[in-house]
C-alpha cells in the first residue's frame, strides 16, 4: 500500500529532474503446471525444471518527470500493475535497476495493506509507520484525512465493515495526506463515484503544482488525455512513448486488434 524512499540516486546534471527511473527492468515469473512441480523443483536443487517462464516485463526503460501527471495505457496483461508495484517497491525486478527520488506513495489495489480486522483510525497510523512516519505526526494528519474520505463516524469501525468506495476513499486520503513525492494510482480511482473521482482529480491537480510526480493506469482516456507522458504498454514491453495526443490513437489501435 505504502512505501517511502529516500533519495537513492541524484539527477544527472543538465537532465529534466526525474521523480522515478526505471531502467532496463524485467520481471520474470515462474509458471508451475501443478503445485507439486515447484517441491519437485527444490527436491532436485533446481538442477531439472518443472516450470516454464513468464516475462511480464521485458527490458523496460523509462523516466517518469518530477512534478508532472504520467498515465501508464496497455490492454489488460501487459504489465502496467507489474511496473507499478516495481516502482512503488513492493516487487522486486529479475533484471535491471529502479531509481525514485523521495517519499513513495501508492494505491495499487482495494484495499492493499489494510488490516481489515482493525478501525479505520488504526490503519492511518499503520500506514505512516510503514513510511517511518511517527505516530504523533499522523494525528496531525488525521483530520483532512478524515475531511478527504468522508467516512465519518466509520473511522472507528473494523475495515471489514467497509464498503469498497469507502475503502478506496481512505486509501486515497491516507496516500495523498502524507505529502509524497511520487504518488502512484493503479486503477483505483473507477471504484469510486463521480463526485469522489472529481474530488481526486482536483487533489491531483493540486499535488502536481505543488510537485508531486503522479503515475496513474487508467482506461479512462478523458483522463489520460490531461497528462504530461503518456506510456503504452504491450506485451510486457514499452510500444511507445510520448504525448498523450500521440500515443492514444495508437493505444485504441492495440484495443481494436485484441477484441
Amino acid at each position: 500500500m505504502a512505501v517511502e524512499v529516500k533519495n537513492e540516486i541524484q539527477s544527472q546534471p543538465g537532465t529534466e529532474p526525474a521523480a522515478a527511473e526505471v531502467c532496463s527492468v524485467s520481471k520474470r515469473y515462474k509458471i508451475y503446471q501443478k503445485p507439486i512441480d515447484r517441491l519437485k523443483e527444490i527436491l532436485f536443487l533446481d538442477k531439472r525444471s518443472f516450470h516454464r517462464d513468464f516475462w511480464a516485463l521485458k527490458d523496460v526503460s523509462v523516466t517518469f518527470p518530477k512534478g508532472h501527471l504520467t498515465v501508464l495505457l496497455g490492454p489488460n496483461g501487459s504489465g502496467k500493475s507489474t511496473l507499478l508495484q516495481i516502482i512503488a517497491g513492493t516487487l522486486q525486478p529479475t533484471v535491471g535497476d529502479v531509481r525514485r527520488f523521495g517519499r513513495v506513495t501508492a494505491i495499487l489495489e482495494l484495499g492493499a495493506g489494510f488490516q481489515h480486522e482493525s478501525t479505520g483510525r488504526e490503519n492511518v497510523i499503520l500506514y505512516g509507520l510503514l513510511l517511518g512516519i511517527t505516530e504523533a505526526e499522523m494525528q496531525t494528519h488525521l483530520p483532512k484525512i478524515l475531511e478527504f474520505a468522508e467516512i465519518g463516524d466509520f473511522i472507528d469501525q473494523p475495515i471489514k465493515t467497509y464498503s469498497s468506495g469507502m475503502v478506496i476513499r481512505l486509501a486515497y486520503a491516507c496516500a495523498t495526506a502524507v505529502n509524497p513525492d511520487v504518488l502512484i494510482v493503479d486503477e483505483a480511482l473507477a471504484v469510486g463515484d463521480i463526485r469522489f473521482q472529481r474530488k481526486c482529480f482536483d487533489k491531483i491537480e493540486e499535488m502536481i503544482a505543488a510537485g508531486t510526480s503522479v503515475i496513474l493506469v487508467t482506461h479512462d482516456l478523458q483522463a489520460a488525455s490531461y497528462a504530461s507522458k503518456a506510456i503504452l504498454l504491450s506485451k510486457g514491453t514499452v510500444h511507445m512513448q510520448g504525448t498523450p495526443e500521440e500515443v492514444i490513437p495508437i493505444y485504441k489501435q492495440i484495443m481494436g486488434e485484441s477484441e
